[in-house]
């Protein structure tokens, strides 16, 4: 008879704070069908494009099954640096099928005494562990996977870091020296705010908070968008104000100059609740709307407006973008500034006001027990969480055996071709993974075969409930989960007590014993998620800072940071340093509904996703064309001193003049971008996320290149 069975579960990707449900239905463990589910509380039953082509995952031919180790270049083997690497940004993407010719199978107990042997040949300090996305697929906010890889690293000894600073990291920095981590909830912006500033935040990342808003804009909130480019969400504003791309300090200080010369702050809230507004009167007094129109392209009397419109139309929130937004010139800056408009109006602790949902942003209350013993970990010295830093050490040769967990580290590095360079020179590369991407193509060693999320027990977290993702299906292969190379590394190094748990299972019901998911019944356990219908409601504050106890040294809001004086750092929201403003185009990047970053090969192994992006189309606005004798739809080439990378134009008013936009995630992209460090050693450990960015910034500029030939037929 048939064995169809039906399980709650949540999308593989990472889009949070957007993080949608699915109804999983199986038939004698094969794969029946995927779709929305409507009883999620977050997403209602949506599924975006990725979200429904993540069947497509489930049985593609495309999969890493089986353990490979590249041929004639054995981990044993000292000299690795000499081997070919391709001199074009767009090899890579252009033939994205993996050729296993130069590959031999082996299987997982010969492929972990390689690599053992290996990692006790150089010793721990030698070794780096790097994790991306693809390993919170069913962990993203919940935390198991990342603390058992912490775990091992911190019980060994070896390197490892956080990969929140090659995302929203740098941007939290921003916003922690002011005080504001914490993120009010969409149901909160949807039920009390009566106006919403879209600020860097777009549809496509934030799918389930834009409900909300609308929401919002159906009680008569008003929705004002702000971006580089006229975006999905512009559509449901009630204005849209485009800015040069890293100005949004310029604008954030200029609107704090009018709320304070016209008297619009909240006196009574700055008293009680801030540090530093003295210095910050005096600080902001020439950023005027006149001074911020220079910086950033905006009308002065439509700054002018927007900040009487602000301070005057409480509550008020700001949803701010998560990664984008603060990669070029932006860095923390656009953060640490935008974070303090809401305490000069007081929004900041009431219902409708302050900071809404963002990547990496968590509600009041939340939390998890963390698994990774950092308590024990061994003394150093360790490679700071700083990119820069990281690929130093591949170059110089301090870090010899990288193992990367669920990342494609080549591609989403900033300056490919040093980090290609640098990862030549290691004596072992080891990528755990579901398909082949750049990484593995250009410079693996071993590969070792990963499960999916459907074939394995996990959890996420939105920032108001814990979600089971069951396991429903058998991995196929010789596919394994993560936390199987850890208990084999151990066992073969001699390391204690890495996996002290009888199963993954028992694993889990340790982190979910925290305040956050307690119940009436007691502490929440897999069992209880299970009989619950696959979640729990996690308690919760839909207001951040409740009780206006901010995430400072003074517990207070600080305009004025005197931890960051102590970093060699502005004590005072600054605008970015632009002085080359004029020199090339400005790259910028996003997200669209058919990728997420580097994801399945780069969304190539997916056919729905691939066939709707063919390939990389890049923005540009109709004067930049035309001064290049660019059309749309023309094959073009973006390139600077760094390299050059191959792309479609899409020629459309929707882009100022003097910015190119494109979607991140394309093998080769980052050969354009810079992997200068922004921040020094002294602010890398002021908050448990890393922060150590490098700035992604590009100048650019753009040239027609030829029509592929079309064969002629006879």
């Amino acid at each position: 008879m048939p064995e169809i069975q039906t399980f709650k579960t949540m999308c593989p990707m990472n889009c949070h704070p957007t993080l949608c449900g699915m109804t999983v239905t199986t038939d004698a463990g094969n794969l029946v069908s995927i779709e929305g589910d409507v009883t999620n509380p977050d997403s209602q039953g949506f599924l975006c494009m990725r979200c429904k082509a993540a069947h497509e995952i489930v049985g593609n031919a495309r999969r890493l099954l089986t353990p490979q180790i590249r041929r004639g270049r054995n981990p044993q083997d000292q000299n690795t640096s000499d081997r070919d690497t391709p001199d074009s940004s767009t090899a890579d993407r252009d033939t994205p099928e993996w050729d296993t010719t130069d590959w031999d199978p082996t299987d997982w107990n010969s492929a972990l005494d390689q690599i053992a042997a290996k990692m006790q040949e150089v010793g721990p300090k030698a070794v780096g562990f790097w994790q991306g996305h693809g390993n919170f697929a069913n962990d993203y906010a919940f935390g198991l996977k990342r603390g058992q890889m912490d775990r091992f690293a911190n019980l060994y000894g070896c390197q490892s870091w956080n990969p929140a600073m090659i995302c929203w990291g740098l941007g939290g920095f921003g916003l922690g020296l002011s005080g504001a981590l914490e993120t009010s909830t969409k149901e909160d912006l949807g039920t009390h705010s009566r106006m919403v500033i879209l600020w860097g935040a777009n549809t496509v990342s934030q799918a389930n908070t834009i409900r909300h808003v609308e929401q919002a804009k159906r009680r008569g909130a008003r929705v004002v968008v702000i971006d580089v480019r006229r975006t999905e969400a512009s559509a449901l504003a009630d204005e849209v104000i485009l800015l040069r791309p890293g100005s949004d300090a310029a604008l954030a200080l200029a609107l704090m100059q009018v709320i304070i010369a016209e008297n619009l702050w909240d006196q009574g809230f700055v008293s009680d609740h801030t540090v530093g507004f003295d210095a910050l009167k005096t600080h902001v007094q020439h950023m005027t709307p006149d001074w911020a129109e220079a910086q950033t392209g905006v009308p002065a009397a439509q700054i002018t407006a927007l900040a009487r419109s602000y301070a005057t139309t409480p509550p008020a929130m700001i949803v701010m973008g998560g990664s984008s937004l603060h990669k070029g010139d932006n860095t923390w800056n656009a953060a640490r500034a935008i974070s303090c408009l809401p305490a000069l109006t007081g929004d900041f602790g009431r219902p409708g006001g302050g900071l809404g949902p963002r990547h990496g942003g968590r509600s009041h209350g939340v939390g998890f027990t963390d698994i990774s013993a950092s308590e024990h970990r061994l003394p150093g010295p360790y490679i700071p969480n700083q990119m820069d830093s990281i690929v130093e050490a591949l170059e110089s040769g301090a870090v010899k055996v990288l193992v990367s967990i669920g990342s494609n580290i080549l591609s989403s590095y900033s300056d490919t071709n040093r980090m290609r360079a640098a990862l030549a020179k290691a004596e072992l590369i080891v990528v755990y993974d579901i398909f082949s991407n750049q990484t593995i193509r250009e410079a693996a060693h071993i590969v070792l075969p990963g499960t999916i999320w459907l074939e394995e027990i996990g959890a996420k977290s939105t920032n108001t409930h814990i979600h089971l993702t069951d396991r429903v299906l058998p991995a196929p292969g010789q596919a394994r989960p993560a936390y199987e190379i850890y208990k084999g590394l151990a066992q073969r190094l001699g390391v204690a007590d890495v996996y002290p748990w009888a199963n993954q299972e028992a694993a889990m019901n340790v982190v979910l014993d925290h305040p956050a998911t307690r119940q009436d019944a007691g502490r929440a356990t897999i069992q209880m998620l299970r009989e619950n219908g696959g979640r729990l409601a996690l308690n919760i504050s839909h207001v951040a800072y409740p009780t206006r106890d901010f995430t400072t040294p003074s517990g207070r809001i600080e305009f004025y940071s005197q931890r960051a004086a102590d970093m060699g750092l502005s004590p005072l929201p600054v605008a970015a340093q632009t002085s080359d403003r004029q020199d090339g185009l400005i790259l910028t990047h996003g997200r669209t509904f058919a990728h997420f970053h580097s994801f399945y090969d780069h969304g190539r192994a997916l056919p729905t996703l691939a066939a709707r992006e063919e390939e990389p189309d890049v923005w540009i606005a109709p004067q930049d064309a035309n001064a290049r004798g660019i059309s749309d739809g023309d094959p073009v080439e973006m390139f600077n001193p760094r390299g050059q990378f191959a792309a479609r134009a899409k020629v459309t008013a929707r882009m100022p003049a003097g910015a190119v936009w494109i979607r991140d995630g394309w093998a080769g992209l980052n050969v354009l971008s810079d992997g200068a460090p922004v921040l020094p050693e002294a602010a890398l450990d002021s908050f448990a996320f890393s922060v150590g960015q490098s700035s992604y910034g590009a100048r650019l500029d753009i040239r027609p290149r030829p029509r592929p030939a079309v064969a002629s037929q006879s």
